[in-house]
């Protein structure tokens, strides 16, 4: 790092402190600077280059463009300090922070935007040994050990996935049938820790916070009261308890109802959240995972929250 006279004497123009801002945290192109600061591209490039010269900021080449962020050197001590007092002092500095988060939210959109209009055609070249089931075990053996409530299991085949990896699985469905096949298929693979219990998800028997993690895998769109089942849900979590919603997105293939007894024509993020938010859960996310390219072209929701400690 340069020396502390020429870094005060840098530093000392507000622009280049609030440039200082927003590369201490996030690397930026001049094109986002200027968006962010409302400033021209050479008055920019300009403070970027005094401020590299007193090696305050580093540079790398991405693409047609450079990223900029502050230096490793620059960081701690005295800097630190002022330029802590520079985000209370400057009356930008709020503005400028908000600005980024916008700007930073364009360029993920515009990635997205990128993958969505590759999509169907990045899988087309064949690639050995790459699968979501590989990725999907993979991910199941770094799960701790918990005991996991599967409400609205049908015959059990996630159940049994789960069961890989889970202390114990509890595998829940209103079909006897249902339950009488899911339990053939455990003695048959010779699982021995999913327990099948027959009954609703509305009125699941489980004990009260007995359990770590409860799914519901695309199985709340048949329950007929679902803001009972996700209430359900946070009854038996213990205290720190994840739910994890895996269901249909909102659609309007009226012929489900008759082709797969669906009570729900699926749900919204905003009807997910509001049942979540009900149940007193916390931290909820919701997104969409998937969307199937063949009529009716069906999307799948995820939805996720903590009960509360």
């Amino acid at each position: 790092m340069a020396s502390i006279v020429k870094t005060l004497r840098v530093v000392a123009d507000p622009n280049r402190l609030r440039i200082l801002l927003l590369l201490r945290g996030e690397e930026l192109s001049v094109a986002e600077l200027q968006e962010i600061l409302t400033m021209g591209q050479s008055t920019i490039s300009t403070h970027l280059s005094q401020l590299k010269q007193a090696s305050l900021v580093e540079d790398r080449r991405t693409g047609k463009s450079n990223l900029y962020k502050m230096s490793p050197a620059a960081r701690g001590g005295v800097l630190d300090e002022l330029l802590g007092e520079a985000r209370a002092e400057l009356p930008e500095a709020a503005a400028d922070q908000a600005a980024m988060r916008r700007v930073l939210r364009k360029r993920q959109d515009k990635m997205r935007s990128f993958f969505d209009s590759v999509a169907g055609r990045l899988g087309k070249d064949y690639v050995p040994g790459k699968s979501w089931k590989s990725v999907a075990e993979a991910l199941l053996r770094l799960m701790p050990p918990m005991v996991i409530a599967d409400l609205g299991a049908g015959e059990g085949a996630f159940a049994l996935l789960l069961a890989e990896r889970a202390k114990k699985v509890i595998a829940v469905d209103t079909s006897a049938k249902m339950i009488e096949v899911g339990r053939e298929q455990a003695l048959r693979h010779g699982v021995e820790n999913v327990e099948y219990r027959l009954g609703d998800m509305e009125e699941v028997p489980i004990d009260p916070a007995t359990v770590d993690l409860v799914f519901f895998s695309q199985s709340l769109h048949h329950a007929l009261h679902p803001e009972r089942a996700v209430e359900e849900a946070a009854r038996i979590l213990v205290p720190g308890g994840r739910v994890v919603i895996l269901d249909l997105m909102k659609h309007r293939f009226e012929e489900a109802r008759e082709l797969y007894a669906d009570e729900w024509l699926g749900f919204s993020e905003t009807e997910l959240e509001s049942m979540l938010a009900k149940a007193s859960f916390t931290g909820v996310q919701t997104s969409v995972v998937h969307k199937e390219p063949d009529t009716p072209q069906f999307q799948t929701l995820l939805a996720v929250g903590s009960k509360p400690v």
